[in-house]
């Protein structure tokens, strides 16, 4: 690859295809399986979840180096590491394809290549998005649970990519959240007319006042002490 198509790196990601069955059904994968892991096992994980994307990425950018591997477009290998995932993280929920097969989830990844070996797609990018998936889920929760001192953890930077974007939530992470992420405008607030009524409040108080205080002495021309004559 050039130098000058290094943005290809990453532009490849987000090619799905040609507008076809295929298409849409990646498309509902994503909008089904990724929104499913980001309220379940990421809820208020948003800097892991964001990981989660990156390391899949930078690991199929490594794997099609190979010449075996070698694809020009990666998006949907890393839609199935998205399903390959989902797949482990629920692995007894109950699927339903094209109203005709009903299985477990851990087996929705493997059910998916086998159709899309039917189909004549290739199933080179299928097999691609489950090895990123499962080295990424091997690394965060397999091997930490079989008692190996190596976990994978999200990055700092991702941390404060995350914060200084203020969008999402993350439990116990190492950096604060910017309190002024996403505000465009600094200032005092002013309500309209405020000022006029403001004024209008003023005179209206003296006013009364003028008024209570014309009342008060309504009647009476001299105020002062009374004394009786010849007392």
């Amino acid at each position: 690859m050039a130098i000058d198509h290094v943005w290809r790196l990453i532009t490849n990601f987000f090619f799905l295809g040609p507008f076809s069955l295929p298409f849409a059904v990646r498309l509902i994968m994503i909008a089904k399986y990724g929104v499913s892991l980001e309220k379940g096992p990421f809820d208020k994980r948003t800097a892991d979840y964001v990981w989660m994307f990156i390391f899949g990425a930078f690991s199929l950018l490594v794997i099609s180096a190979v010449p075996y591997f070698r694809f020009p477009f990666l998006g949907v290998s890393l839609v199935f590491m998205i399903v390959y995932v989902w797949s482990r993280e629920f692995p007894n929920a109950r699927i339903n394809i094209y109203g005709v097969v009903s299985l477990k989830g851990f087996y929705l990844p493997w059910a998916l290549l086998a159709l899309d070996l039917i189909f004549g797609n290739p199933i080179k990018p299928d097999i691609l998005g489950m090895v990123a998936g499962h080295i990424y889920y091997f690394l965060t929760v397999l091997h930490p649970l079989a008692g190996g001192n190596f976990k994978l953890k999200t990055p700092l930077w991702v941390h404060r990519i995350v914060a200084y974007w203020g969008e999402g939530t993350q439990i116990n992470s190492p950096v604060q959240s910017d309190p002024s992420a996403g505000i465009v405008f600094k200032g005092r607030s002013h309500r309209l007319g405020g000022t006029e009524r403001t004024a209008e409040q003023s005179e209206g108080n003296v006013s009364a006042s003028s008024h209570q205080q014309q009342t008060q002495t309504n009647g009476v021309a001299f105020r002062g002490k009374s004394r009786r004559l010849n007392g």
